[in-house]
């Protein structure tokens, strides 16, 4: 092959790959601008005044998942009335969860070259009052019951728990005090009453107690999961049971809903939904038979919430706690639901 060849051949395939650059920046580009387009048929969303406060009637706020120039903001919604009219506050979080007055968002922050994720702290008016830069993608996010105490998890490797190649970092923060604690593994573990030490550990899904120091969480380690039980003031996490994932707390605190892996299920799809009675250790199973990679919220004492893949992203659907009745679909493309009121 003559060196002109070479040199033809060469050129020819850089244009080539160019094109294909250029192709899938441009597709790409059209995807998002379609994505802010609303859809025939989608949830009548409406700008306004979103509050986080407590009175004025029971309401769900949660990111809107639906295509058009809201989407990922958070919005609101009469409890009554999930799949109705929304009200969208102009704020746009990844994850989102509140309580009394406050919430947490986990963001994108686009500011730099790369892109970077912030926890930042809402009032009841979803102005911010704290922030922290994210070691990782978010995936996990809660607020007391009082709204004193905040937690979040990000993936800091691999971005499933389906698998076993990941890692993650759950973060804790008191609004009270402004102690931040970066990382719960570096409280103590104690499994049998002895203090466990393991470089493989790894906490998500932390779930708070009324008494604003108590919490219940998932701790991995050595190929398994269990449900731990931590106390802030000791600084000490508790192994209770294994095989819970990312833990619910009702609000009488009384029962724990979770998702539990179920041999024989798929790989990609390992879970099923159950709720523990802490006081006899008892597990329930739920009445939904899909795979639910998600840490359930409870609309009340009876009823779990939580979402699944929908053609936008994520809907949420609801289910009795007690292993009855039937799972229903509650509110289309909606993620990360908070019940506030």
């Amino acid at each position: 092959m003559t060196l002109q060849r070479r040199i033809l051949i060469l050129v020819t395939a850089v244009v080539l790959l160019t094109a294909v650059g250029v192709l899938a920046v441009v597709r790409a580009g059209s995807r998002a601008d379609e994505k802010d387009r609303a859809r025939p048929g989608g949830p009548e969303i409406s700008p306004g005044a979103v509050s986080l406060a407590s009175g004025g009637g029971r309401r769900m706020v949660f990111r809107n998942m639906a295509w058009g120039p809201h989407r990922d903001e958070l919005t609101s919604v009469p409890a009554a009335a999930p799949d109705g009219p929304r009200t969208a506050s102009g704020v746009k979080c990844l994850r989102f969860h509140a309580a009394a007055g406050t919430g947490v968002c986990l963001r994108s922050d686009k500011s730099g070259v790369q892109e970077s994720y912030r926890a930042v702290v809402l009032d009841a008016g979803l102005k911010e009052v704290a922030s922290r830069p994210l070691a990782g993608i978010p995936t996990r996010a809660r607020v007391s019951p009082g709204g004193h105490l905040v937690a979040w998890t990000v993936f800091v490797g691999g971005d499933s728990y389906a698998g076993t190649n990941f890692s993650t970092r759950t973060s804790l923060l008191d609004l009270r005090t402004g102690r931040y604690d970066a990382s719960l593994e570096d409280f103590t573990v104690l499994l049998d009453g002895r203090t466990y030490r393991n470089a493989d550990v790894n906490f998500w899904g932390v779930t708070f107690a009324a008494d604003e120091k108590t919490f219940y969480a998932t701790l991995a380690t050595g190929g398994r999961t269990h449900l731990v039980r931590g106390d802030l003031a000791a600084r000490t996490v508790t192994v209770l049971r294994e095989n819970l994932e990312c833990p619910s707390l009702s609000p009488d605190g009384t029962r724990l809903a979770f998702k539990k892996r179920v041999p024989g299920l798929p790989e990609d799809a390992p879970w099923r939904l159950y709720v523990l009675d802490l006081a006899s250790m008892n597990e329930t199973p739920l009445a939904e038979g899909r795979s639910v990679d998600d840490q359930v919220v409870w609309t009340d004492d009876r009823t779990v919430l939580y979402s699944l893949p929908g053609d936008f992203g994520a809907d949420l659907y609801s289910v009795p706690a007690d292993g009855s009745g039937a799972a229903t679909r509650v509110t289309a493309s909606a993620l990360a639901p908070a019940l506030l009121g």
